[in-house]
């Protein structure tokens, strides 16, 4: 049977290696160290290391792959394949040549679109229509290997980051199994990506997260909320940060940008193209509200619509 190792850390990683488990041997489970987080600084394990706790495989939390004796320890453990989804850690060419069959990656995007950090988000913000999952060699330069196999989704109005990151991890664990038979069999060849479509999915950053109704459309501010949530989420400056959990596009229905006001018992934002209903909505450190509940906590302040949404300072921008 052929032996893998998994290295994986989020909860984007678990179902492809409960996948693994099932079908293969599992000799162990590479994955990030117990880290410190949130304000308590509470010190909790990976989602990986919390499943594979519960298999009793063996797991090894190196700081660095690079560390001394780290890739001798991997080198006894005679992996036939090293599966990686969401590790965290950039693998050396010692680790990439050391197994028989190679590094096999699992990629949220359809390579070679959206290569990099977060493919899901910049998908959704993208308005791209379909997505979906690769499996590939792994290589030196970042996910440039060749494609193993493919699955495809159709990206639906109502789709967010999240409804996203789950269907792509189920997908994922669907695909792993084919890949690593494939490659044991030698049936499974992979194939070059075409570099003149490779486009790249950036960091994403806090400053993100601000709203900005005078230069974007209704559709897609309604994609940023959707794809930036719940991090860094999205916001308007209504005197203080107002956060903005859910919204529907309204294309019928038009206002002056940047201006929030009421219509037909909705509560809109104007845009330069159709407005954006807004349907969920948080004050700093307060409860979400429906707009509803949100307008009720407007009269509550003394305040009244029409709102004009502001432009935060630079400083406000990069608050974490």
């Amino acid at each position: 049977m052929l032996r893998v190792v998994f290295m994986g850390t989020p909860e984007f990683a678990v179902p492809s290696l409960v996948a693994i488990h099932s079908s293969f041997e599992l000799v162990a489970v590479y994955t990030q160290p117990d880290r410190p987080v949130g304000r308590g600084l509470e010190v909790r394990i990976s989602a990986v290391k919390a499943r594979a706790l519960e298999m009793g495989v063996p797991i090894i939390q190196p700081e660095r792959l690079s560390q001394p004796g780290e890739f001798e320890k991997l080198q006894e453990l005679k992996p036939d394949v090293i599966v990686v989804v969401a590790y965290g850690q950039i693998l050396k060419k010692n680790v990439l040549e050391l197994p028989l069959l190679g590094c096999v990656n699992v990629h949220s995007s359809l390579l070679p679109r959206w290569r990099g950090a977060a493919p899901i988000q910049w998908a959704l913000l993208s308005g791209d229509q379909v997505t979906g999952v690769t499996t590939m060699r792994l290589v030196q330069e970042l996910d440039a290997g060749d494609i193993l196999l493919q699955d495809q989704t159709p990206i639906s109005a109502e789709d967010t980051a999240s409804s996203l990151h789950d269907r792509l991890a189920e997908m994922g664990a669907r695909l792993i199994g084919p890949t690593l038979a494939g490659l044991e069999a030698k049936t499974l060849q992979g194939q070059a990506q075409d570099s003149s479509q490779v486009t790249y999915a950036s960091k994403l950053n806090k400053e993100m997260e601000w709203l900005n109704p005078d230069r974007e459309t209704a559709a897609q501010l309604d994609r940023k909320v959707r794809a930036l949530n719940p991090w860094p989420g999205t916001s308007l400056l209504l005197g203080e940060r107002l956060k903005v959990k859910q919204v529907k596009v309204r294309d019928d229905i038009h206002g002056t940008p940047g201006l929030v006001f009421e219509k037909a018992g909705m509560l809109l934002l104007g845009t330069s193209q159709g407005s954006l209903e807004l349907k969920v909505l948080q004050w700093e450190g307060k409860k979400s509200v429906d707009a509803a509940g949100f307008l009720n906590g407007l009269h509550g302040r003394g305040q009244k619509l029409p709102l004009r949404v502001g432009t935060p300072e630079k400083s406000s921008m990069v608050e974490s």
